[in-house]
């Protein structure tokens, strides 16, 4: 996820009076302050005593526990060494089991499972609280691993190699401290690490900005070395036939949006001629896939264009970008990724999804879409780099995810699995509406609602919303949000705000920075649309958001409490004046703009919901809710936020988990327990 010492005259002036006071709860921005962590669980006492002695949490918790540990769940594939790999995790196994099967096992409704690494043994073992992270592996035989272990679910990682074949760490082998930190193969005795090699070489942001060659033997070799300011750096090898590194990138993420790509040669690092906004997708036939987020050289924001390497390696300057896909106005981009020798697109079409498949034969990129179902989500799992299958799901509000497995060289797709239903979706339907917000612009929103609800506005419904880092919002199946909301009666919301991914970069960009409010705007417009149509009102409405979220939960809160009964404020965003001075804050800085700059900290002091908190206002009772290993967004946001309403006698919910990192569901039983607190609150003040 994106930073005046002349101005602080300005800046006095600039901002109200209460906004340059000492803030008198910064001593909670302490993660393991024992002091903080006291007020936290004197905190979690009070909130379980309102929401875990309900007597609807334990049949919420027993039905989310069913959900999140269910044995006939559809096992998330991998593609790995001609097989199948899948991290399981259920009641038994809450870290979870590393496992693998064929291809031909996985298909059938029983697949052979042959276990890699027990984690919750592991972590026994070691006395750690490991989570499994992902695993990189050598190709093409991809049997030896790089494993990626989390202390507590952070995005903090310790990195060991592993031999697939023994099931077992490898004596003497690579082996990386924990630390936000990214690692290539070059070959079998070399990697391209990225990673603090001192304690001081981090950016403000936490990310490693020194990029080195490391060989089994030890030795490390600098190839490249950013900014402490910047973003972060990191290495990305082009692997082409048979498993062979073609080139290396080196990636420096200068800001969250803003990039610089270099290719690694034997005199050195040369920079490719690319937009400051682009990123890097993929690599297939010899070309290297980037997309765009702004105008460049003819090619319009959105665009997927690419360069031949050779072409690069030979002469940077020279080298001429191809166009691979320009989206329409109607249409994002959500995924790229590459088989074997095709490459493979995501896309949304007014909120719906579609997978193309484009090739490359020294001409024109040409394209074809797969046979998919229509009216839904699609998300890209998985794709293969020794063949031309993919995986991916298909789901919408109530249809259960499925899986399919794509040939992308042959055109076709079919259903391999599919989830049971978890939820009576016979009694809801989906309806499309558009909004209009502050400034005329029409924004969309789904409603999934009772088919016999009286529109007359006592509809219990929570409404959800995001609106932030190009991330879009599409129907998706919710087992959680069925059986716990929607089958008691509840209608369930999602906004898609600007400053999301819906309809491409423009309608992400239409939000940044001082022009966030218009976000706010359009989360309020829904709201008012809702009510307008006689669906809710704000007795019956309640929000949620998190992370991103967190913010435009807070704001709402803060702005128009009179829209809603409920706010469930979730791993947030609040403090906006200080947002860059906690954990990865600073990389966020293109998304909001700089605090520390007069300009830029006065259009933020003006929405920041820490700081607009007014004493004599009637707020709705929020429920605020983080992680204390949350190493992205810091929970000093969550605990302040809660510390200023109770110095202000605002009544509030506030409850904080001690492991599980930033997403909070690494554990499926306390993912259970967090969406029973969830629903049976928002059960307290909307169906009550």
């Amino acid at each position: 996820m994106k930073m005046l010492a002349g101005a602080v005259c300005a800046l006095l002036l600039a901002v109200p009076a209460a906004l340059a006071q000492d803030d008198p709860f910064l001593w909670l921005e302490g993660v393991d302050d024992p002091k903080a962590l006291a007020w936290a669980e004197a905190e979690n006492v009070k909130t379980a005593n309102v929401l875990e002695k309900d007597p609807r949490y334990a049949p919420m918790l027993a039905e989310a526990r069913a959900i999140f540990t269910a044995k006939d769940r559809i096992p998330t594939p991998s593609f790995r060494a001609g097989g199948i790999d899948n991290l399981w995790q259920d009641a038994e196994h809450p870290h979870g089991l590393w496992r693998r099967t064929s291809e031909a096992s996985y298909r059938t409704g029983q697949p052979d499972w042959e276990t890699l690494i027990d984690v919750d043994a592991l972590a026994k073992a070691e006395g750690r609280r490991w989570f499994f992270k992902g695993a990189t592996c050598l190709k093409p035989d991809e049997t030896t691993c790089l494993v990626r272990l989390s202390d507590g679910g952070g995005d903090a990682v310790e990195i060991r190699e592993f031999d697939t074949r023994a099931k077992r760490f490898v004596d003497g082998g690579f082996r990386f401290a924990e630390g936000k930190q990214y690692v290539q193969w070059l070959d079998r005795d070399t990697l391209l690490v990225a990673r603090a090699w001192t304690p001081a070489e981090v950016t403000t942001s936490g990310y490693p900005y020194v990029v080195k060659v490391v060989g089994r033997d030890g030795q490390a070799r600098e190839v490249f070395r950013g900014q402490a300011t910047d973003m972060s750096a990191a290495p990305s090898v082009l692997y082409g036939q048979g498993g062979r590194a073609d080139g290396v990138v080196v990636v420096r993420n200068v800001t969250f949006y803003e990039r610089e790509f270099s290719l690694l040669s034997d005199k050195g690092l040369v920079r490719i001629p690319l937009a400051r906004k682009a990123a890097e997708e993929a690599y297939v036939d010899g070309q290297v896939v980037f997309s765009l987020q702004e105008a460049w050289r003819g090619f319009q924001p959105g665009a997927l264009i690419a360069y031949d390497l050779k072409a690069l390696q030979a002469d940077p300057a020279a080298a001429k970008p191809r166009l691979v896909f320009q989206p329409g106005p109607r249409q994002a981009v959500q995924q790229v990724s590459a088989t074997d020798g095709k490459l493979v697109v995501t896309l949304l079409e007014d909120v719906k999804g579609a997978v193309d498949v484009f090739d490359f034969q020294g001409g024109p990129w040409t394209s074809k879409r797969l046979p998919l179902p229509k009216d839904a989500n699609i998300t890209l799992v998985d794709a293969a780099g020794s063949d031309d299958e993919l995986f991916v799901t298909v789901e919408s509000f109530l249809t259960p995810t499925s899986l399919w497995l794509g040939d992308a060289a042959a055109g076709s797709a079919r259903q391999v699995k599919a989830l049971p239903a978890r939820f009576d979706a016979s009694t809801h339907l989906v309806e499309q509406f558009w909004a209009t917000s502050s400034d005329a612009t029409k924004i969309p929103y789904f409603v999934v609602r009772p088919k016999a609800a009286k529109l007359d506005g006592s509809l219990p419904t929570l409404m959800y919303g995001y609106g932030g880092f190009e991330v879009a919002k599409p129907p998706i199946y919710m087992p959680e949000a069925g059986k716990l909301w929607m089958e008691r009666g509840g209608a369930y919301v999602i906004a898609n705000i600007r400053g999301g991914g819906e309809f491409g970069p423009a309608w992400h960009q239409a939000v940044l920075r001082e022009k966030r409010q218009l976000a706010f705007d359009d989360f309020a417009a829904v709201a008012r649309d809702l009510a307008a149509r006689k669906i809710t009102s704000p007795r019956r409405l309640g929000i949620y958001g998190r992370s991103n979220g967190g913010v435009l939960t807070t704001v709402a809160m803060t702005q128009h409490p009179e829209l809603w009964n409920a706010v469930v404020v979730e791993s947030p965003l609040i403090d906006m004046l200080r947002y860059h001075k906690l954990s990865a804050g600073a990389s966020w800085v293109g998304e909001y703009g700089d605090p520390d700059v007069a300009e830029d900290r006065a259009f933020i002091a003006k929405y920041s919901g820490y700081q607009n908190l007014k004493p004599g206002v009637q707020y709705p009772l929020a429920y605020i809710t983080t992680n204390t290993r949350d190493d992205r967004v810091h929970p000093g946001h969550a605990r302040k936020f809660a510390a200023r309403l109770q110095q202000m006698g605002v009544p509030y919910l506030y409850y904080e988990q001690t492991f599980g990192g930033h997403a909070n569901d690494a554990d499926p039983e306390l993912n259970a327990r967090r969406w029973a607190r969830h629903y049976v609150y928002l059960a307290q003040r909307l169906m009550d």
